[in-house]
């Protein structure tokens, strides 16, 4: 059980929690029974985030919904799975012109277009940034791609659906990720080629799952607390059980708050093969270890401010995903001409 900045990470599986007055108590069946018991006041925690194997009594889930406390599940390798909330909040005229807005391709192109305009830019300062610190043959290699990547804003530019935008981001993504050996130093010890998920085949794309796993909750969250609906989409569409409009919004920030975490993390061997597990089926998952590295390092590394280029201010990481819901709730209210997505200068 890990605290961390108002949220709670519980991922030992067998542990069970439950409500002891003001406090989460926490019990596993191999703990010492002479032991002084686990509890966390509710004070001080606003989130509560469960891996697999571990249960949460309905008893402490009804006191979370009742206090607007979110509980998320995640699998052990930190796929997200579903999370609980208290009852809807927020304006509805707001979700009505997110509705509307839903249902107007014109209105959807524009919006998706932004957004991944805003992936592209910064996949692009991964990049550049991660090419300053090195030299040679890599050097060069990581500048071409930043280059190449920089030329399909120009695909994005002439897109008049959002099918094409989706076309103009899965090509973005190939030309990123087929530098990913470039931008992992050690990338033959790690055993990585390219991107990989469902299952991911080596430790890299395990981290980077793992970490979008992170970054889907901390979005859906921040979706939730605007006021908007995070399962009506705009570039994803509307799916049963898919919350389409996280997974929009998260696209800009995958870069630079997931990628070039997990890129650091590696680089400077602050996690090592021994913090993997190799599966049967050839997937690989974090160790229980290893999961409260990359817990203690994503909570440091949401304390980081990062500059905001249309608000021309440095925004904390943690307050991101908040901000940029705002704004699009501000262009849905029609307060805004268009949607700005967040960009570094």
């Amino acid at each position: 059980m890990t605290e961390l900045l108002n949220t709670l990470y519980i991922q030992t599986p067998g542990t069970s929690l439950h409500l002891d007055g003001d406090t989460v108590r926490a019990f596993h069946p191999d703990d010492d029974a002479d032991a002084k018991p686990r509890r966390v006041p509710l004070v001080r925690i606003d989130h509560l985030v469960a891996f697999g194997g571990v249960n949460v009594s309905q008893e402490l889930q009804l006191r979370c919904a009742a206090d607007g406390r979110s509980v998320t599940y995640m699998t052990s390798n930190g796929r997200f799975r579903m999370r609980t909330v208290g009852p809807a909040t927020g304006n509805p005229l707001l979700r009505q012109a997110q509705h509307r807005a839903a249902d107007d391709p014109a209105h959807r192109l524009a919006i998706s277009v932004a957004m991944i305009a805003g992936k592209i830019h910064n996949s692009r300062q991964v990049l550049l940034r991660t090419a300053r610190d090195s030299s040679g043959f890599r050097q060069t290699a990581l500048r071409a791609s930043a280059e190449l990547i920089a030329g399909r804003l120009e695909l994005l530019r002439t897109a008049d659906s959002t099918g094409e935008v989706f076309g103009v981001e899965g090509i973005t993504a190939r030309d990123y990720f087929a530098a990913l050996p470039h931008l992992v130093t050690q990338a033959k010890e790690w055993k990585v080629a390219g991107r990989s998920k469902r299952p991911p085949t080596d430790p890299v794309n395990c981290l980077l799952s793992f970490l979008y796993g992170m970054l889907r909750g901390a979005v859906h969250g921040a979706l939730e607390q605007v006021g908007l609906d995070p399962y009506i989409g705009l570039l994803h569409g509307v799916r049963a059980g898919k919350p389409a409009l996280a997974l929009d919004l998260m696209e800009e920030f995958r870069p630079l708050l997931a990628d070039r975490l997990a890129f650091t993390l590696l680089n400077r061997r602050e996690l090592g093969i021994k913090d993997f597990d190799h599966l049967p089926n050839g997937a690989y998952q974090l160790t229980e270890d290893g999961r409260k590295k990359v817990f203690t390092a994503w909570q440091q590394s949401r304390q980081r401010t990062w500059p905001h280029a249309y608000l021309s201010r440095e925004i904390e990481a943690a307050l991101l995903p908040l901000v940029q819901a705002r704004l699009l709730a501000r262009h849905l209210r029609g307060e805004l001409a268009a949607y700005p997505p967040w960009m570094v200068n």
